[in-house]
């Protein structure tokens, strides 16, 4: 056991019977701590912002606004913060459209509760958790290299000019540069030494090139500091 704080965990369901599964998940692990537990997506913007946590578990299917608001407002306003998708859908619009939001896990409502909160701990530890059969259509449409179908009912993602090549050569080899590209994709290690036919050894010593070269000491970090540089 590690001495490092209670990870702080953020909820928000809009389902009583999954809501309590959850926030049961969080509280019966003493490496966890519930920082709260809302219905709404208004709820949990307000939340995220007085009280940002380590890791945002979030629903899509909101009654107010859709779960990939959150997803997106997360990734751009508390860059520290993972975000894990549980979710009733299973669709290629959703799944793809909750990765590129900034989502780094995602899992189906069918997961148990052990499987909720193990989830939790392998997201801030480097990993991307995602359910058995959400892989395998990730996988395909990547290697189909189709483009995503639009999100129904979700807002429309702002646009945002082409980043400008960097001022400088980027300290990142071309491998480096592709297999950052997977995890800023929310893909696992494991899942891009499969897409790139390497070793998860291999990955995990281009990560640590990675993160030397960018003097940084996460995947979040990472992905936040290639973009500054317009290296992605």
């Amino acid at each position: 056991m590690t001495d490092r704080p209670p990870i702080g965990v953020l909820i928000v369901e809009d389902e009583p019977e999954f809501l309590s599964r959850f926030s049961e998940a969080v509280l019966g692990d003493q490496q966890l701590r519930l920082l709260g537990a809302v219905s709404t997506g208004k709820a949990g913007l307000a939340l995220l912002d007085a009280q940002p946590p380590d890791v945002l578990l979030v629903d899509l299917g909101l009654p107010d606004i859709s779960g990939i608001e959150l997803i997106r407002h997360a990734a751009r306003h508390h860059t520290a913060c993972d975000t894990l998708v549980v979710t009733m859908f299973a669709d290629d619009g959703h799944v793809i459209g909750s990765i590129e939001a900034g989502a780094t896990g995602y899992l189906l409502k069918d997961a148990s509760a052990a499987r909720i909160a193990a989830a939790i701990h392998e997201v801030r530890d480097g990993g991307s958790p995602i359910s058995p059969s959400i892989a395998r259509r990730v996988l395909a449409r990547f290697r189909g290299g189709a483009p995503p179908p639009a999100l129904a009912g979700a807002p429309a993602a702002a646009s945002t000019p082409a980043a400008a090549p960097p001022a400088e050569p980027s300290p990142l080899s071309e491998r480096e540069t592709e297999l950052l590209r997977l995890v800023a994709k929310g893909f696992s290690f494991d899942a891009v030494a499969e897409v790139l036919s390497i070793s998860p050894h291999t990955v995990v010593t281009h990560v640590k090139n990675i993160y030397r070269k960018l003097a940084v000491h996460s995947r979040g970090e990472a992905v936040h500091e290639a973009r500054q540089m317009g290296l992605l």
